[in-house]
This record gives structure tokens, sequence and C-alpha cells, in this order.
């Protein structure tokens, strides 16, 4: 058998393709790039800059360009750093646990002195007094030690009342000019 362009024929022994084999390929290669030609030249550029990025980073790395001094300095700086932050790390639990027993002791203090006037108004009403006024007395009592320990007593002024002793707001006297009336009842007079 002979090809049309004079060639010798492949044997049974010997591969190659024949001239409808080579049309067909060459057919589908073409009808694959004019139906996807754009998005094949497109894929290709993505995969360059894709591998040029890549090269660059790897490159670019720091563990690839240093030496075998640098590598036995770098635990070293590794394990300083981490001591020194565990050391932080207890330094700042320590001082929590510190506002944290600041905080309960404060909290003791005040639930004693609630005890205290608990106490101290129960007393008060198996002697028959009122409680609200020991319990007011108490407070007073407090914050006046409170106050002459820091700072010396003020003297009140005498104050005027805002309004004369005869006011009433209910009963539409004394007010002066502004008074209220409802309005009508009836339905509006619109036009």
């Amino acid at each position: 058998m002979e090809l049309r362009d004079g060639g010798a024929a492949a044997g049974p022994g010997q591969p190659g393709l024949s001239w409808g084999g080579l049309e067909l390929l060459i057919n589908t290669v073409c009808s694959l790039l004019s139906s996807y030609g754009w998005f094949i030249v497109l894929a290709a550029v993505v995969i360059y800059f894709l591998v040029q990025k890549v090269s660059r980073s790897l490159a670019g790395r720091p563990g690839s360009q240093h030496g075998a001094a640098e590598a036995a300095v770098e635990p070293d700086m590794v394990v300083r750093r981490q001591e020194a932050l565990a050391a932080a790390r207890l330094r700042m639990q320590e001082e929590l646990n510190a506002q944290a027993e600041r905080y309960k002791e404060k909290q003791r203090q005040l639930e004693e002195e609630k005890r205290r006037q608990k106490i101290a108004m129960w007393e008060s009403m198996q002697e028959g007094k009122s409680y609200k006024g020991n319990l007011k007395l108490n407070q007073q009592e407090a914050e006046s030690a409170a106050s002459t320990s820091s700072a010396v007593p003020k003297s009140k002024p005498n104050k005027k009342p805002l309004r004369g002793g005869g006011y009433n707001p209910l009963s539409g006297e004394g007010g002066g000019t502004c008074s209220w009336r409802p309005g009508r009842r009836g339905p509006s007079a619109g036009g």
C-alpha cells in the first residue's frame, strides 16, 4: 500500500498514521481551537502567572536560603520568645487573681454590712421602734462618719419653698394665670 504523497505504507510491525487518521486528528484539533480557543489561551495565561507566583514565593522563603549558623540561632530565639510569652502570661494571671481577691473581700464586707443592718432592724422591731427610721439613722451615722473623716461639714443655707403653703394644683387656685380646661365634647366644627 502506498500513500497519496508517494510514501511507503506502514507495515504490520511499523506503527504509523494513515492519511485518514491524520486528517481526523487535524479536524478535531481545529474544531476544538475554533470552539474553545479563547478559553484555552486564557487558561494558559493563568497557569503561567500561577507558576511565576509560586516560583517567587518559594525563592523568597526564609527557610530555603538560611545557612547552618542561622538555623542554629533561630531555635534559641524561638525558645526565648516562648519563655517571655509564658512569663507575661503568668504576670497577667497573678494580676487577675489579685483583682479577684480584692473584689471578693469587698463583697464580703458589703455582705457583712448588710447583715449588720438586718440585725439592727430586727432588734429595733423587737423593741417596738420603727425599723426604717433606725435604718435611716444608721445610714446617716455612716455617712457622717465618712464625711467628718474626709471633709469639713458644710452648713446648709435657709431655703425658701418654691410655692406658697396654700398651693394645690388640683384645685385650680393659686396657680397664677395658667389654667387648663377640657375641650368641648361635641363633633368638631369643620367646614
